[in-house]
């Protein structure tokens, strides 16, 4: 069987550009940089504000944190994969458990390597440390994995409006782990990104692509 490889040099820039910016907001907030504290605190009080100002906020974001959170997606992905392996796409399968599982092993490593402690102001119970924000890569992870395999049996008309829910989804996990004040707004654009180096290297690394991924249809040379 062959497939359609990706464009190497772009997805490997992006990738490479990725990791770069994980690595600034890395150094910058441990030499605290004013670019990456100032806009840290800003958002963290202002969440903060909300929060003594609206009594619906904590629960809408935890709410938000819990329902839609990675453990959730990690539980729910059993489904295709088993359903994968009884097509006999075995491949499929593998790439969904190392992309959508493997991440919470990435969070875990780079988190202790990192070691930031959360914020102080924490408006709910959160463990462990805060850098990177492990549901904003979890969940991106998550939503990018499942549409890169299966956004091909959408109708081609509701298929914009799916990746645009995934996207706002994503992003509103992120705002949520800010407005809790349970991570500070650096921690959530590096989850963002190293998710998103993640799902490009399991993407590349199982040698398969989008239709080819699910359907087992590939195009191009064996050699």
């Amino acid at each position: 069987m062959t497939y359609r490889r990706p464009a190497a040099i772009p997805v490997a820039m992006s990738v490479v550009a990725a990791l770069v910016l994980v690595a600034g907001l890395w150094t910058g907030w441990v030499h605290h940089w004013a670019g990456i504290d100032r806009p840290d605190a800003r958002a963290l009080d202002a969440a903060y504000r909300m929060a003594d100002a609206h009594g619906w906020w904590v629960p809408l974001w935890d709410g938000l944190s819990t329902i839609v959170g990675p453990g959730v997606w990690r539980v729910l992905v059993v489904v295709p994969i088993v359903l994968e392996i009884r097509r006999h796409q075995v491949r499929t399968a593998c790439f969904l458990a190392v992309s959508i599982w493997g991440s919470g092993l990435v969070s875990t490593v780079v988190k202790h390597l990192a070691d930031r402690d959360r914020p102080v102001t924490q408006l709910v119970s959160a463990s462990g440390t805060s850098f990177p924000s492990g549901h904003a890569l979890g969940v991106l992870v998550a939503v990018g994995t499942l549409l890169v395999v299966y956004s091909h049996l959408i109708r081609r008309s509701w298929r914009a409006v799916i990746v645009i829910l995934g996207v706002l989804l994503v992003i509103a996990i992120g705002v949520a782990r800010v407005a809790l004040n349970v991570h500070h707004p650096s921690d959530v654009l590096a989850g963002w990104a190293l998710g998103y180096a993640w799902l490009m290297l399991c993407l590349c690394l199982s040698g398969v692509l989008y239709r080819g991924l699910y359907r087992g249809r590939y195009t191009g040379s064996t050699r």
